[in-house]
């Protein structure tokens, strides 16, 4: 294992999320990990400057219905990011395959069309116990990583619109 993490990294250079608008859509599936992820990322948008009323966070039920809740957000939210916050555990059959498989083409193509940036924070492991490690730091805290990227790419993205 790595000890890599994100935020070690780039810590120096993460822009002030003050004028900042943020969408977070997360599933209730696996929501012992999700609500870990949505902690940790909100935690970290206000650190860096990120108002709660700026902060704007929905659910839906599964990874694969984050495809539409980030469609809506994006085009109804009024934000400069969203981040998408799930985690799909493999099983016994190919669901996990198709759910990940599904779910990040569909966050790609919006990523790709749409002039927000959009952050795929879904977490894709083999069992319960990676998860918890990738949600509560041990390997990494994914929520802080993936606010810190949301930062980093509205700044980016308004940059290029103004």
């Amino acid at each position: 294992m790595s000890d890599f993490s994100l935020l070690e990294h780039a810590s120096d250079n993460i822009p002030d999320a003050s004028n900042m608008r943020f969408g977070i859509i997360v599933t209730e599936w696996n929501s012992d990990i999700t609500q870990r992820l949505l902690q940790s990322a909100v935690a970290t948008l206000r650190q860096y400057g990120a108002e709660d009323s700026s902060i704007h966070v929905r659910q839906v039920p599964g990874s694969f219905e984050l495809i539409f809740g980030v469609s809506q957000m994006v085009h109804y939210g009024h934000v400069n990011a969203v981040i998408v916050l799930g985690c799909v555990i493999r099983g016994d059959t190919p669901h996990f395959d198709y759910i990940c498989q599904g779910a990040t083409q569909g966050l790609a193509h919006l990523n790709a069309t749409e002039n927000v940036p959009i952050i795929n924070g879904i977490l894709t492991v083999n069992t319960h116990q990676q998860a918890l490690d990738r949600a509560d730091g041990c390997v990494g805290d994914k929520g802080a990583e993936f606010a810190v990227t949301a930062i980093k790419m509205a700044d980016y993205a308004w940059k290029f619109q103004h």
